[in-house]
């Protein structure tokens, strides 16, 4: 699922976005430029948003 199809609000695990960080760097050999470059980033800030709420719901 791509952040673009969810609606505002939700939040994916940040399992399921550190597999498409994982994804990604395998399609691309780990090269990042680009528009790859701003999707992992993009992957990276919703990934740590993921973790932050994960860790506050365990709290």
């Amino acid at each position: 699922m791509s952040p673009d199809s969810q609606s505002p609000g939700s939040v994916r695990s940040a399992d399921a976005v550190q597999a498409e960080i994982r994804a990604l760097l395998q399609e691309t050999g780990g090269w990042l430029w680009g528009p790859t470059r701003d999707r992992y980033e993009m992957l990276r800030d919703e990934w740590v948003e993921a973790v932050r709420g994960e860790m506050t719901a365990a709290a």
